[in-house]
């Protein structure tokens, strides 16, 4: 069980099945070493109630499910606006998720979560991206526990473009995260090249906003590199809270 997972443990009591030991509603370990495969997508429920509706009702048809060893965490968060909900899924590869996919038509689990997002939108309209872990920025000292995460996301023209973008701004902040309540920023590549997805964890909301006010302005030397790049248009950012789902302790 890693620290972060640790920490969280005491408050939220674990799964234990035939498919291992699982820890719900806790933050997923982003740099875990087993995760091959990250999947990322993010839906619009509408309202604070549809939030509610989609998190619950994802989270208990998963906790349900017969889970595989290549099943590494799934779990959904709260948009701070009031509607989003971002969904972060991990697994030792996309071989085993395939696997899942194929034999999971028979368990009915694609139909019960198509019941649960009935009438949900998906903000990009084309399934979970397959994404993996390139990067991160981390800070010197982990400042407690992490209670917010922010999805920063990028349109990139293709492998080289996003290379530069992340490359570059592990340069600019010589590895290391900035930023009062900071824990790390986890750059995530889609498969085809076409997306990067930055993953960033804080203490809380309010941290991330004085990091936005005093860092991350508009003329800014952060948002003056990105807008150099060629090929990299920035999608804006959203911030997440509430964890549920599974991680696999």
């Amino acid at each position: 069980m890693t620290t972060q997972q640790s920490a969280h443990s005491t408050a939220h009591d674990g799964i234990q099945g035939t498919q291992g030991a699982f820890l719900a509603d806790v933050f997923p370990e982003v740099r875990r070493p087993d995760a091959g495969a990250v999947l990322i997508s993010e839906w619009d429920a509408g309202s604070p109630e549809g939030q509610r509706a989609v998190v619950d009702g994802v989270a208990r048809v998963w906790k349900e499910a017969p889970l595989p060893e290549g099943f590494l965490s799934r779990v959904l968060f709260t948009g701070t606006d009031g509607r989003s909900v971002l969904n972060y899924g991990q697994w030792t590869s996309h071989a085993a998720r395939q696997e899942f996919v194929r034999t999971a038509e028979d368990s009915g689990l694609r139909e019960r979560i198509a019941a649960v997002l009935d009438g949900v939108v998906e903000v990009d309209g084309t399934g979970p991206g397959r994404f993996r872990l390139y990067r991160s920025l981390l800070a010197q000292d982990a400042p407690g526990t992490v209670g917010c995460v922010v999805r920063v996301g990028f349109r990139t023209s293709g492998h080289e473009a996003a290379l530069r973008l992340v490359d570059g701004l592990m340069e600019m902040f010589g590895g290391r995260q900035g930023g009062e309540g900071a824990f790390g920023s986890h750059f995530h590549l889609r498969e085809d090249g076409r997306q990067v997805v930055n993953y960033s964890e804080w203490t809380d909301a309010e941290a991330h906003q004085r990091q936005v006010g005093s860092a991350l302005q508009r003329d800014g030397a952060v948002m003056g590199f990105i807008a150099g790049l060629e090929g990299v248009e920035p999608l804006g950012f959203k911030r997440f809270v509430g964890p549920r789902g599974l991680v696999r302790a």
